[in-house]
């Protein structure tokens, strides 16, 4: 049995921050050469295995590279129901890491709920892109808290965060 998290004097859980949704709700993000490493996750039909090692990995590369994360950002790539490519977006290249850069115009949309909802949240963000004028190229999610601190916080913020044709 897993200990629950418990919010500490500021609100937090000392584990992932509190995500404020107001700025990536129905945004369209402009990037130039946006930082971010990359990792691979092992998946069992599109569930992580081995998220937790992973992100921990990138973290104390960042740490060691003097480096930080930006925003808490990191977004998932479904690339099969077997692998799961994360980037965590940092503010500069990391030693000893895969480091890429992302470009161009993203549209971003927030959704909160369970995880089993994430096909009807598709479904919306592909609407959503098209009433803007919009035609998604590549789509990526940002789980924005671990499920332990979704349920200490009482929400479970997903965002959908796709490139733009």
């Amino acid at each position: 049995m897993t200990k629950e998290l418990e919010l500490n004097e500021n609100g937090e859980t000392g584990c992932c921050p509190r995500f404020n949704p107001e700025p990536w709700n129905k945004k369209v993000l402009e990037w130039q050469e946006k930082k971010f490493i990359k990792g691979r996750v092992k998946t069992f039909m599109f569930m992580p295995l081995n998220f937790g090692s992973v992100i921990t990995k990138l973290m104390n590369k960042v740490e060691s590279a003097g480096a930080k994360t930006i925003d808490n950002l990191c977004l998932s790539d479904h690339t099969s129901k077997w692998n799961m490519d994360i980037y965590l977006a940092v503010d500069k290249e990391v030693e000893g890491a895969e480091n890429v850069t992302f470009s161009g115009k993203f549209l971003s949309k927030v959704y909160e709920g369970d995880f089993k909802d994430t096909g009807i949240w598709c479904k919306d963000f592909e609407q959503y892109a098209k009433n803007q004028g919009q035609k998604i190229n590549k789509w990526y999610m940002w789980y924005t808290t671990c499920p332990k601190c979704a349920k200490a916080y009482g929400k479970n913020y997903t965002v959908i965060i796709a490139e733009m044709a």
